[in-house]
């Protein structure tokens, strides 16, 4: 788990993105020893259920105190439901959209959601709960044809979205995050590339890129992009759908359903629970329609 994370620094240039400044090698470093405490490793990854038993009872314990010191900014682990509840607000009720979740100050536009925590966080924290990290959509040149580039779909470990809302008496309801999109009937290739009539709930836990080597910055590439949870592919996200999407206006499929979404500005909670690994070695993958597109992340 740790190593596929540090493995990532290695990654080359990608898609213009500018340095992520205070985002050192000591910091970095300080990050990948959190995560590497054996109490975080016993109570969460390798024990996902913790049970009452006493040593249960310890390993649960050891892994809320390693939780407790992390303190991350705007979101909270939950060992016993294993989720991560990031704040968030609702930032738009109508429209297009390219993105469930972005951070402020970059796609509300385009997002059902904005929040406050920063990716690179949010990533530490799906770590701890045994997901597994796999890449966004990439593009590579040909092993048999240099000249060519051929288009990568993205993977990752599922992971399910849910917006937490109030219901009556105050009561916190929990919604998949597919009651609040629609299929756009504005996509003017809908024939050629059909989409189910429901959007899934299970994201693939991409895990964005990070850049860097040496003594320099280090670069979590969606800390300077914002694009926290896609529908289209950027090739920089934490979460996606399988396959690659495009970000093109006239082939985004999918727009905002408000009929249950709070007004612009509310406070919500944005859940992601990743899906326990099956007895089975092959992990389950969302059912999405491929598309085949080139990948551009920025518009």
């Amino acid at each position: 788990m740790i190593q596929d994370f540090h493995d990532r620094t290695q990654a080359g240039p990608a898609f213009g993105a500018k340095p992520c400044p205070g985002f050192g090698i000591l910091g970095f470093r300080r990050l990948l020893a959190v995560l590497a405490l054996p109490s975080l490793v016993l109570g969460v990854e390798e024990h996902p259920p913790l049970t009452n038993s006493p040593t249960g009872v310890q390993a649960r314990s050891s892994a809320a105190a390693a939780v407790e010191r992390l303190k991350f900014p705007g979101l909270t682990i939950n060992l016993e439901e294993r989720c991560v509840d990031v704040e968030a607000s609702v930032c738009l009720r109508r429209g297009p959209l390219e993105l469930v979740a972005c951070t402020r100050g970059t796609k509300e536009h385009e997002s059902i959601v904005v929040v406050g925590a920063r990716p690179m966080h949010l990533h530490a924290a799906l770590l701890l709960l045994g997901a597994k990290p796999g890449s966004p959509a990439t593009r590579q040149q040909d092993g048999a044809q240099g000249d060519r580039w051929i288009d990568v779909p993205p993977r990752g470990g599922p992971v399910d979205v849910f917006l937490v809302l109030k219901g009556e008496g105050g009561t916190a309801v929990e919604h998949p995050i597919s009651e609040f999109i629609l299929r756009s009937p504005r996509r003017s290739d809908a024939s050629a590339d059909p989409v189910p009539k429901r959007l899934s709930n299970t994201f693939l836990f991409a895990g964005s890129i990070v850049q860097g080597d040496g003594l320099g910055i280090r670069r979590y590439l969606c800390d300077e992009s914002g694009n926290v949870i896609s529908l289209s592919s950027f090739g920089d996200e934490v979460l996606c759908l399988p396959a690659i999407h495009s970000h093109d206006n006239d082939a985004l499929p999918w727009q905002v359903n408000p009929a249950l979404l709070p007004e612009v500005g509310s406070s919500v909670l944005l859940r992601l629970r990743p899906q326990r690994p099956p007895d089975t070695k092959a992990a389950p993958r969302p059912e999405f329609p491929s598309n085949p597109i080139q990948v551009n992340p920025r518009k």
